[in-house]
């Protein structure tokens, strides 16, 4: 009885250290402030414990004990959130895709997917929306607990774990018909089945679906449709009734369309576009996500020299179809496909996005406050904003200016913690 009532006391003693534990606070004094949506001048930001507290000119007294962080020359920003992510996967020139998913372990990949989670971070992506482990089954969720947990550095994530394609289209795939081999993704033959790996995945800790609406399995090897409009429909109507959005790898005219009539939230690549395609995205509200910097990376691995050599056909008609995009209205976000190419190097996509057309502020707004939208986390992130979480960075210089200056990372802060100061 004694002992029960020492480990009582040792437990209330414990909660109210905890319970008078003094609110950390930390005065960020910028040169600029990009708030998510337009370029502050004059402003400070006080973050308190692990939320933005204040952000505007400082017309409010500094709490006592204050941390004062002087950010000369520099602008802060909301912490970048990637869009389109593969943490478990590393550059094709290094290792084929086949071979990742076959010849290397799991243990193999998620020890790779650690040192990527810290090389995102460090980079300044506070958040990714990592779309689909490529054989890694759910250890994309296991991973974004370890960040959680603190076990391991890395930014939030956003878990889409294993992407639902259509049986018979994804790979790997074997020159024998008599050899099956472990796949890169959830196979479905039908509605039912689509209904139940759907299911499966939010259980497993799915906070979004991917589908691949198109692929390369036309007679020539050539993309086409997957499924149904009424297949992708069934994920949808799950998905959402859980309050989880579907977004769809599409690179056809066709598998875009199926996808919007669906109801799907975005698009990712989106290659094959056309002017009406766009026009039924920007009027039913699907964003696209175009990863630009993907197939650029792939082309450059089979040979191409960017800027000595003339662009290749797809380069071409990727610009033009991002320009059609662009012109018609439809909501942009950031993603890179990265994991394609190097971890780290998330800012690839910012520049190219800058490259084929758009405004380096828009390209700012699609990696802060238009990707926390269009995922559904508005309310949490994007925005340096009273409220909101304390995910913010700081880089030389003004990168609505000139975009490479979003690589020059001074400061990295997460959830209020100072992950990287110069």
């Amino acid at each position: 009885m004694k002992k029960y009532l020492l480990l009582l006391i040792s437990l209330f003693l414990l909660f109210l250290c905890e319970a008078q534990k003094p609110d950390k606070y930390i005065l960020l004094k910028p040169e600029k402030v990009f708030d998510g949506e337009q370029m502050q001048t004059g402003w400070v930001v006080l973050v308190k414990n692990n939320i933005i507290e204040a952000a505007g000119p400082m017309n409010f007294k500094l709490p006592p004990g204050s941390q004062i962080i002087e950010l000369k020359g520099m602008t802060l920003l909301p912490g970048l959130i990637e869009g389109h992510s593969h943490l478990f996967l590393h550059p094709y020139n290094e290792t084929s895709w086949d071979d990742q998913v076959l010849k290397e372990s799991r243990a193999e990949r998620t020890a790779r997917a650690v040192t990527h989670a810290d090389s995102t971070l460090m980079a300044g992506f506070t958040t990714v929306r990592d779309l689909g482990t490529e054989g890694a089954l759910y250890d994309d969720v296991g991973l974004k607990r370890a960040i959680e947990k603190g076990v391991i550095p890395g930014p939030r994530m956003i878990c889409a774990t294993r992407a639902i394609v259509a049986k018979g289209t994804y790979g790997p795939k074997s020159p024998s018909a008599d050899v099956v081999l472990p796949q890169g993704a959830a196979e479905v033959s039908n509605i039912d089945e689509m209904a139940d790996e759907v299911r499966t995945e939010i259980g497993k800790g799915a906070d979004v679906i991917k589908i691949y609406a198109d692929y390369r399995w036309g007679v020539n090897g050539e993309s086409e449709p997957t499924f149904t409009t009424e297949e992708i429909a069934v994920a949808v109507k799950i998905a959402s009734s859980s309050g989880r959005f579907v977004t769809v790898h599409s690179g056809t005219a066709e598998g875009m369309k199926r996808a919007i009539m669906a109801g799907v939230h975005s698009i990712e690549h989106g290659d094959g576009g056309t002017e009406e395609v766009f026009k039924m995205m920007k009027e039913k509200g699907v964003a696209l996500c175009p990863t630009l910097a993907a197939g650029d990376a792939i082309l450059q691995y089979r040979g191409w020299k960017k800027g000595i050599d003339p662009e290749p056909e797809n380069i071409v008609n990727k610009r033009k179809s991002f320009q059609m995009a662009l012109a018609a209205g439809v909501t942009i976000c950031m993603g890179g496909d990265v994991g394609v190419f190097s971890h780290g190097e998330n800012a690839r996509e910012m520049e190219m996005m800058v490259e084929y057309g758009m405004k380096p502020i828009d390209v700012l707004r699609s990696a802060t406050s238009i990707n926390a939208d269009v995922f559904g986390y508005g309310n949490k992130i994007g925005r340096i904003k009273k409220g909101l979480l304390a995910d913010v960075i700081a880089v030389d210089n003004d990168p609505s200016a000139d975009i490479k200056n979003i690589r020059k990372v001074k400061l990295v802060m997460k959830d209020g913690v100072v992950c990287k100061s110069f």
